[in-house]
């Protein structure tokens, strides 16, 4: 059995807070072979997510946010914003299916925000065709908080 608790929630989040990259997964699958990945994202504000696709026709995603809020947002091919839907379980919005194939980012939007995310396995990084050529490359973090900040109106 594997319990998700308050106390893992504030773990996993401090993590994220202490990381670079204001992220971080807890893993409750056995391995990146693993057939179905099943994970904790702790996730702060001003994390950058490159808006990014899964081709794989099997690759959907599911995003349960147990706590905090975020901004789902897709595009099209060359990049302009298709939909937007905000994720906050406080006002009665908890997740989102995310198609496999569709380009997609989140930006998240309050502090010590952890979702629940599922998606098929083995895990397989992402290659530069599924990487948004139109959106800034996550070394330049000024460019990253303009591009998401533009989203948050």
């Amino acid at each position: 059995m594997k319990l998700i608790t308050e106390d893992l929630l504030n773990e996993v989040s401090a993590q994220a807070q202490q990381n670079s990259r204001l992220r971080m997964n807890y893993n409750f699958h056995e391995s990146m072979e693993a057939s179905l990945h099943r994970m904790l994202n702790a996730l702060e504000p001003g994390t950058y997510l490159p808006p990014h696709r899964h081709k794989d026709p099997d690759k959907e995603e599911i995003y349960l946010v147990l706590r905090g809020s975020l901004l789902a947002v897709f595009f099209d091919e060359q990049g302009n914003m298709t939909e937007k839907v905000s994720l906050n379980p406080a006002k009665g919005s908890y997740g989102i299916e995310i198609p496999a194939r569709a380009w997609h980012s989140i930006i998240v939007l309050e502090k010590g925000t952890v979702i629940y995310e599922i998606k098929q396995g083995p895990f397989a990084p992402l290659t530069p065709e599924n990487i948004a050529p139109w959106a800034p490359d996550s070394s330049d973090i000024g460019a990253c908080i303009k591009y998401m900040n533009q989203f948050c109106d």
